[in-house]
């Protein structure tokens, strides 16, 4: 039981950042780095940019996992390259988030790092 409600709790403070970030009317570089995370994750992808005027989201969507190391530079990487629209990027990110116990790790991981900015930023 214990560990539902701490499934619930993450999904929801996720779902709760991702509405703060998008309702700001500047968006600030550790907001537009959430973004980016949260749609590398979901989709696999190596390169991810937004253009928030245009509502437009254009990635290199990674297809073989084997091939792609994240630490030396990948010339010959097999990718899609995808750009998307959306109408309400809030409404969008929210449906990039995925419910396994895998995920869950991560957004635990994201909450944790923008807990601790917060603090920092309360601090100076």
């Amino acid at each position: 039981m214990e560990n539902s409600n701490l499934k619930g709790r993450i999904l929801m403070d996720v779902e709760n950042l991702i509405s703060r970030s998008c309702n700001k009317p500047t968006r600030t570089l550790n907001f537009e780095n959430l973004h980016i995370a949260l749609l590398k994750k979901y989709y696999n992808a190596a390169d991810v940019s937004i253009d928030y005027h245009r509502h437009r989201i254009k990635m290199s969507i990674i297809i073989d996992d084997k091939q792609y190391d994240p630490k030396t530079a990948n010339i010959n990487l097999a990718v899609v390259h995808a750009n998307l629209f959306f109408k309400n990027l809030k409404k969008f990110l929210k449906s990039c988030i995925d419910k396994d116990s895998k995920s869950l790790g991560f957004y635990a991981a994201l909450l944790r790092s923008f807990a601790q900015q917060d603090i920092k930023l309360s601090i100076v």
